[in-house]
């Protein structure tokens, strides 16, 4: 599936790709090959594509555990951005069952799908909330934290909203008690039943051009 080959103007000019090494900086871009699968050891990277207005979408976020590259994607463009620093392994794409890769893929992938097709927006966000932490959430005694930084545009981009709507949302959910503020970042607190399970996310303002 061939999206479009024109680098939208929202890219971040500052990204790069590094070579074969297993540590990266947030903001890198890992190398994607043909012959090789990236193994995240440690931190969360994000696979993106655009379309031909430039507009990023992302396809999903992977942390410890996962597996990344090039043969688990027929979209083009496609890339992997790092979230935070990244430990990661290179792994030769026969020593590793590219069955089981697609498999895993699958099911995030539809896990994410489902909430972009909830109707209400507030409940899309609250969602998308809730399953990031599932994903990342580390518990702390207010709910869940997830330790990376989302800026506000990179949720609108995620969920389909606008920046401004998403920013809108965020202090809804916080005026509610759903998320608490803690410095640049957020908790989602323990509350009811989730189907992705509860985070301290770092949530903040994507920055003025």
């Amino acid at each position: 599936m061939s999206l479009s080959t024109k680098t939208p103007s929202t890219f971040p000019t500052h990204l790069h790709v590094v070579s074969s090494q297993k540590a990266f900086n947030r903001k890198d871009l890992l190398p994607l090959g043909s012959d090789y699968f990236w193994e995240i050891e440690q931190g969360i990277v994000r696979s993106l594509t655009w379309n031909e207005e430039g507009q990023l979408i992302t396809l999903g976020f992977w942390g410890s555990g996962d597996v990344v590259g090039r043969r688990l994607s027929r979209i083009k463009p496609y890339q992997v951005v790092c979230l935070t620093p990244v430990q990661a392994r290179q792994i030769p794409v026969e020593s590793y069952s590219l069955q089981q890769a697609l498999l895993i893929h699958a099911c995030k992938s539809e896990e994410l799908l489902s909430i972009l097709h909830q109707h209400s927006v507030y409940d899309r966000l609250l969602r998308f909330l809730e399953w990031l932490s599932c994903q990342f959430g580390q518990r702390v005694p207010q709910g869940k934290l997830l330790n990376f930084h989302l800026t506000h545009q990179d949720i609108s981009e995620t969920i389909g909203i606008t920046r401004v709507t998403a920013t809108r949302l965020i202090n809804r959910l916080e005026r509610e008690g759903r998320i608490v503020r803690s410095h640049r970042n957020l908790i989602l607190t323990t509350g009811e039943p989730s189907q992705y399970n509860g985070t301290e996310i770092s949530i903040g303002e994507a920055p003025k051009p």
